[in-house]
């Protein structure tokens, strides 16, 4: 008797053993599969932040080919506007700031518009000579900083800013934004040098200055120097909105109010925003001219634009228009792209763009992640028809991520896409 119960005792302890030990096992099982499809997930991350820094590198080499053109180009006898802009004190008003590449493009044809205007009021000869003004704008800033202090005081967004730059600079091959990396004063000193070198060029008609106050020491010197030498009225300073009074300046360069496009960037941690004033009259800011070497308004971005086929809607143009270039910053490029980045969009064009790109879902939201870009992507973030979708109860809706049919999130992206 008691040898059955201690041979049952050690059947029920091997049952246990044996249990536990498939159990194990189908656990183990399962930790390695989640432990290969997190390596997969790392690998993929490092080959993504290996792109990043590849695309970060070549931004940076291509800002300093720029400007190796830049300067290559004053050495030629074609008459030359410069416009500098001190990015660390100066910059762009937030109305525009927010549009992205499109803001950036409307900055670089409104500051165009104010300085062809001012040099045809003060000398009228060159009116008929605008064509062959070779004009350049460069930007001087320590992109860090820059965007800490935009994003911190809630200006704008790190895209947004993104896309502004690469709109304005792809107005013309002669904008151009340069960074300067890290270091006190470092913008200062680059611009002074600028000045210094520049503006005593016998083809330098005039010289533009934006951001760039007598009252810092390191202006005075070249100030001094053009002053001494009778050419301080080849220079021209840009006040913007919020900027120092320049009533009791000691040095008597003329200056260019350009309230509605400039303001003062405002160093300090408070979330006081920037000045959001703009021209009132956009439209008609759009629609004015200039000739030749100053680029106009009216004038295509870039050789080979072209305007919408009015028999067609935007998305039977041949081919469409590409909503990420237009709407933020495509990450194709127009090399590779299959949409056109041709096209010369109205501000109801625009409109109509975004409110059709809301219509299709965010493919980062729909594959389960993160989207890198918020509020500003062009994309949608949530179904149109809420939870009240037909499409979602057959399982053939589009917006198939989490929250994608939320109807607080819908009440979010309709306000978003009112105030766009």
């Amino acid at each position: 008797m008691a040898g059955r119960v201690s041979q049952q005792m050690w059947d029920e302890a091997l049952r246990s053993i044996i249990s536990v030990s498939q159990a194990t096992l189908k656990r183990n099982m399962e930790l390695e599969a989640r432990v290969s499809e997190l390596e997969a997930r790392v690998s993929e991350l490092e080959m993504e932040l290996s792109q990043w820094k590849r695309a970060q590198s070549a931004s940076q080499f291509e800002a300093s080919e720029r400007c190796n053109v830049l300067l290559q180009q004053f050495s030629n006898q074609d008459p030359l506007v410069l416009c500098v802009i001190n990015g660390q004190n100066t910059f762009f008003n937030r109305q525009l700031l927010v549009q992205g590449f499109v803001g950036g493009q409307s900055a670089a044809h409104y500051l165009t518009k104010f300085i062809s205007e001012y040099l045809t009021s003060e000398d009228n000869q060159l009116a008929g000579r605008l064509s062959l003004l070779s004009f350049w704008i460069s930007i001087y800033f320590n992109k860090s900083e820059l965007v800490e202090l935009l994003v911190n005081q809630n200006i704008c967004s790190r895209e947004q800013l993104e896309g502004f730059l690469a709109g304005f600079c792809e107005t013309s091959p002669r904008f151009i934004v340069v960074e300067v990396g890290i270091g006190e004063g470092a913008v200062d000193r680059k611009i002074r040098e600028f000045i210094h070198t520049c503006a005593r060029l016998p083809q330098t008609v005039k010289t533009f200055l934006a951001g760039c106050h007598e009252s810092n020491a390191l202006y005075s010197g070249p100030f001094s120097g053009l002053k001494a030498e009778n050419l301080l009225d080849k220079l021209v300073i840009l006040r913007g909105d919020s900027e120092e009074d320049w009533s009791d300046q000691t040095f008597p360069i003329d200056i260019l109010s350009v309230r509605e496009l400039l303001v003062q960037v405002q160093h300090h941690s408070s979330n006081q925003q920037l000045a959001t004033s703009i021209v009132q009259t956009m439209g008609s800011v759009l629609r004015s001219s200039t000739n030749g070497g100053l680029v106009s308004p009216r004038s295509p971005p870039h050789e080979g634009s072209r305007y919408i086929d009015p028999r067609y809607p935007l998305h039977k143009q041949n081919p469409p228009p590409c909503n990420e270039h237009y709407l933020m910053v495509c990450s194709k490029g127009a090399g590779t792209c299959k949409y056109s980045h041709d096209y010369i969009l109205s501000s109801e064009q625009l409109s109509m763009l975004s409110i059709n790109a809301k219509k299709a879902p965010c493919n980062w939201l729909k594959s389960g992640l993160q989207c890198p870009y918020g509020e500003a992507c062009c994309w949608g973030h949530v179904c149109p028809s809420g939870s009240d979708c037909s499409h979602l109860r057959k399982g053939k809706c589009w917006f198939k991520g989490e929250g994608m049919h939320d109807d607080q999130a819908l009440v979010s992206s309709s306000d978003y896409i009112a105030h766009r």
